[in-house]
């Protein structure tokens, strides 16, 4: 995402069984809530998974079709805002991208999100957001329901501090 690096970085990419061990375990929580997990989800959400970084939507659009084929895009973009939805993806603001959930605590409605992004070579990371029940409550007391809270934190990450 960020600009090319001269230095190596670890591949933190999972593998192809790592990325369908995931999808099944939604599938099986879809199935278990009573909703489904059509191809478009299923294909959207594999892209993000296999990615391990954010990832814009018209990239989402272009690798989609296995076949070389780019989707339509709304096909995409309601996959996304349903997998947003269901706390299975973020979409990072600021670099205008969206990246698969990592955190432990995803569920339908999603939870406060916090982003670690490398302005050098794009890397990110999820982590826990600090804080997060006092912000709930701040709300709450001033009368609103907050659906989602991002925080994204720019810098560089420990390879690109130690390259640079």
């Amino acid at each position: 995402m960020g600009d090319a690096c001269d230095h190596d970085h670890i591949d933190s990419r999972p593998g192809a069984a790592e990325v369908e061990r995931a999808i099944a375990a939604v599938e099986a929580r879809f199935s278990a809530d009573g909703d489904r997990m059509t191809a478009p989800r299923r294909r959207v959400l594999e892209l993000l998974l296999s990615a391990a970084e954010p990832v814009k939507a018209y990239d989402l659009i272009a690798r989609y079709g296995v076949d070389g084929q780019a989707a339509k895009p709304p096909t995409v973009y309601r996959a996304l805002e349903f997998l947003e939805k269901r706390g299975l993806a973020h979409r990072i603001a600021s670099i205008s991208a969206y990246v698969a959930c990592t955190a432990d605590a995803c569920a339908p409605g999603g939870h406060a999100a916090a982003f670690l992004i490398c302005d050098c070579c794009g890397a990110t990371e999820e982590v826990a957001v600090p804080g997060a029940d006092v912000i709930a409550q701040a709300a709450a007391n001033a009368g609103y329901a907050i659906e989602r809270t991002t925080i994204e934190g720019h810098g560089r990450c420990g390879a690109c501090r130690i390259a640079a």
